[in-house]
């Protein structure tokens, strides 16, 4: 028996699961066991999401260009890419965008990007999170967290160094992004993928 999408909603709303959280600022949700998502580009972005969990960035970034979608998208419509960013025929920040990803080590400071990218510091802000729908720190510090997982997989680089590398400048503030933006340090990270790696040998 078919149902219309309406009384499919009144059905699984929150009469039916009052206890069941629903956050709409997120694409999807990884509650370790489950993975939930928004909707259905939603769900290859969960997807994504579940074979850099498993097998780590660099197979989750080749999946995403086979399918020619971006990496990572946390929330929105915020983009956290691993690969160049997409053109538009109007003029955008894509070079700079670019540039940023290769001077993560750098202090990248709103003003000194501004500068840059000859503009105000508030008109910049502004057309940064026009353009990706994020702050220029929250975008760096996705942009930071993607090349330590990166580092992290495929180096030996000490904690501490691979804060350095990434713009974090000390171990201890890698540590507190990864966490919130990951779910676990990165020594665990490290732990975990290499073990998933020798599990899969």
């Amino acid at each position: 028996m078919l149902h219309h999408p309406l009384d499919v909603r009144r059905r699984v709303g929150p009469r039916r699961f009052p206890l069941a959280e629903v956050d709409p600022a997120v694409l999807y949700v990884d509650a370790g066991q489950v993975i939930t998502s928004a909707g259905t580009a939603a769900g290859i972005d969960a997807c994504l999401h579940l074979v850099r969990r498993e097998l780590g960035e660099v197979v989750a970034a080749a999946f995403a260009r086979r399918m020619v979608v971006p990496p990572h998208r946390d929330g929105g419509q915020a983009q956290y890419l691993d690969a160049p960013i997409a053109t538009r025929e109007a003029e955008t920040l894509e070079p700079l965008l670019a540039w940023m990803v290769e001077n993560l080590a750098q202090d990248l400071d709103v003003a000194t990007l501004a500068q840059r990218a000859h503009m105000s510091a508030r008109t910049f802000a502004r057309r940064f999170r026009a353009e990706t729908g994020a702050t220029p720190a929250h975008w760096l510090t996705g942009q930071r967290v993607l090349r330590a997982q990166r580092l992290l997989e495929q180096g030996d680089e000490t904690v501490e160094r691979v804060a350095v590398l990434c713009g974090f400048g000390s171990a201890a503030v890698l540590r507190h992004h990864f966490l919130r933006r990951r779910g676990t340090t990165p020594q665990a990270y490290r732990r975990a993928f290499r073990g998933r790696l020798g599990a899969t040998a």
